[in-house]
């Protein structure tokens, strides 16, 4: 029975126990029987918690662009590697073949190095979801050189604060991008970042949208024409397996981003493995994850991972309410896909609309649905389950970071029994424990914790770019021996686990550890609530007390909002308990969210605290307009 693709919940169990028992034996056959080497390892990993030290596949010599494009060419050079779905529905979507996409990838790389890009040295990528971000991305990797992809939504100063933590030579991005309805020109913000960048020295363009920008003189040069002069095939450089493939920069909750390091070979091998369990991938299937490549997820299961596995995955430019809100399902329709990978905001931002936008198309080649990026409140699991899986697609609500490269924890469609708002299971290979206060692990079941890792796997972040002590410091001294993730979790009777939100996200109140997620859940149960975040602020006589921030449905906005309150907190009260009532709601007409979706909880903390001194740096924010407006509105 193979290793590499798990069977049934029998197959799971014996793969699981052998990974914890055996973890050598157990990743040396994943990594030889299902990846090209070009030296194969002296030790399969070298490994120290306390330090934060960690090497996967000493020695070996590897390429991942061999993996993900030039082994597949002899039995899939012409199948569709890439389908490029345009913001604009009209324009033509684009099929790229694995043929293709070698001849794409060499002829970018051989400009890399024409244009004196070397092995080890930084390129930072600012480019919309267009096929050439996808190239740029893998033409780094092919060369050896290391790619900080930064998403083309952020500001000039958050752009330049990536370029020069990182110091990169050489920027890839265009002349702008289409969002929606929205041009945006993203060449005029990297014009702007750049003044406060002297390591770069070129800037590579992309044309999109086809407006005049200015040129910088020695430093931008137009790509297309370079592409052109190009050969179109290339050796691939030989990297070590511990060699650097990416920089992706998370926010910290304080401080500057963490640029996290991820190198070559071990998340290479996990990526490729979880996506072919996690999606049940299997030949000529069409996968499609919405996220940006400009986040973790992008990268691990938009390009490496489906091309690991010579799979088909969909790049898509637009978002979900243009040109209106049946785009999503219109997609899924047009391109027969398979298996669909999204955020609970996307879900509970298209529950809201009407469900004739769904029930238009029948859905019927969807096999598997998946949620990542934060905890799916049950309300919108329902909805995603019944309305776009047809209760009989299998709902992957999956739980990993940009820290851990890949999914951590998971069902497995059809072999992992589901169950609303649980991430369930470990994969194999993955050791998770809950702590408590004084830093000792929970036993058993039915209890809550600080999540914890006590034992790496392959494609865990090997430092922060240039500060392994900030790494150290942020994910290994909290619970020495562990790797600590941030977020707390509830193990339920048969050992299934629910992320209930970051750590922080924890608010005592009289004495009562209250999770902000599950108060969440029960709000947003309310027919009338879209949306809702809970913060934490003083109280004289409990210590905290609960403020709600809450998103209404139109269909509720008419409604008495002191009744609406009332009916709100009845709610918590029979869910929760009387201990979780809030003490104060507003209703607001958004949410302060990063661009990848999560709310920015640390700027309602202060609102709420009625301190608004220093909200930091709002500019990256999705909708930093909104911050004002809460402000103006509290209660």
């Amino acid at each position: 029975m193979s290793y590499y693709k798990i069977q049934n919940l029998e197959h799971y169990f014996k793969m699981y126990k052998k990974s914890v028992r055996e973890p050598k034996k157990f990743w040396d056959k994943i990594a030889d029987e299902n990846f090209v080497w070009y030296q194969k390892w002296d030790k399969v990993f070298d490994v120290n918690m306390q330090e934060a030290q960690f090497k996967w596949f000493l020695d070996a010599k590897v390429n991942i662009t061999k993996n993900c494009i030039d082994r597949h060419l002899a039995r899939r050079g012409d199948k569709t590697a890439i389908i490029f779905e345009p913001n604009n529905p009209e324009e033509e979507a684009l099929h790229i073949s694995y043929n293709e996409l070698y001849k794409r990838v060499s002829k970018m790389a051989n400009v890399l190095r024409e244009q004196g890009v070397k092995k080890g040295d930084r390129v930072c990528i600012y480019l919309p979801m267009i096929p050439e971000l996808a190239v740029a991305v893998l033409a780094c990797a092919r060369i050896g050189a290391i790619h900080s992809v930064i998403f083309a939504g952020f500001s000039a100063s958050a752009v330049a604060a990536r370029i020069q933590d990182c110091e990169c030579s050489m920027v890839i991005t265009s002349d702008g991008g289409y969002r929606g309805e929205k041009t945006i020109n993203l060449k005029g913000i990297i014009d702007e970042a750049l003044e406060k960048c002297p390591t770069v020295e070129k800037v590579l363009m992309v044309k999109r949208t086809h407006e005049t920008v200015p040129m910088k003189d020695g430093r931008d040069i137009w790509l297309q024409p370079l592409l052109d002069n190009a050969l179109d095939n290339n050796v691939a450089e030989i990297m070590d397996a511990e060699d650097p493939l990416f920089i992706l920069y998370t926010s910290g909750s304080t401080g500057k981003p963490k640029g996290m390091l991820h190198t070559t070979a071990g998340y290479m091998v996990y990526t490729g493995y979880t996506f072919k369990n996690v999606f049940n991938y299997e030949e000529n299937d069409i996968f499609w994850c919405t996220a940006d490549i400009g986040w973790i997820t992008g990268h691990s299961y938009i390009l490496y991972g489906p091309l690991l596995n010579g799979a088909t995955t969909v790049i898509f430019e637009g978002v979900p309410s243009y040109p209106d809100f049946s785009r999503f399902w219109e997609v899924i329709e047009k391109h027969n896909v398979t298996q669909f990978y999204t955020a609970p905001t996307a879900i509970r931002a298209l529950a809201k609309e009407n469900l004739d936008y769904v029930q238009r198309f029948p859905l019927s080649s969807l096999k598997v649905i998946g949620s990542v990026g934060e905890p799916i409140n049950e309300e919108a699991w329902h909805w995603y389950n019944d309305h776009v899986g047809g209760k009989r697609c299998p709902l992957v609500d999956t739980w990993w970071q940009t820290e851990t490269g890949g999914i951590m924890i998971s069902p497995i469609p059809f072999v992992t029994p589901t169950k609303p708002t649980y991430a369930s299971l470990p994969l194999p290979g993955i050791q998770p424990v809950l702590m408590d206060e004084l830093r000792n692990e929970i036993e058993g079941n039915q209890v809550t914790g600080s999540l914890c890792i006590k034992f790496p796997w392959p494609s865990i972040a090997r430092t922060i770019w240039g500060d392994h002590q900030r790494y150290k410091e942020t994910y290994f001294t909290a619970f020495p021996g562990k790797y600590f993730t941030g977020d707390g979790a509830l193990r339920d009777e048969v050992g299934y686990y629910r992320i209930t939100g970051r750590v922080d996200d924890v608010v005592i109140v009289s004495g009562h550890n209250l999770g902000t997620a599950p108060i969440e859940d029960a709000i947003n149960e309310h027919p009338a609530v879209a949306e809702s975040a809970i913060v934490g602020f003083p109280h004289d006589i409990k210590g905290n007390a609960l403020y709600g921030f809450i998103i209404l449905k139109e269909v509720g906005e008419s409604r008495d909002r002191n009744n609406l309150a009332k009916e709100i907190n009845q709610l918590v009260s029979d869910q929760i308990g009387p201990i979780a009532k809030l003490d104060k709601i507003q209703f607001v007409s958004g949410l302060p969210k990063t661009r990848s979706g999560k709310i920015m909880r640390r700027i309602l903390r202060k609102i709420a605290e009625g301190d608004f001194s220093n909200f930091g740096d709002i500019s990256t924010l999705l909708n930093p307009e909104i911050v004002d407006e809460i402000k103006d509105n509290r209660v």
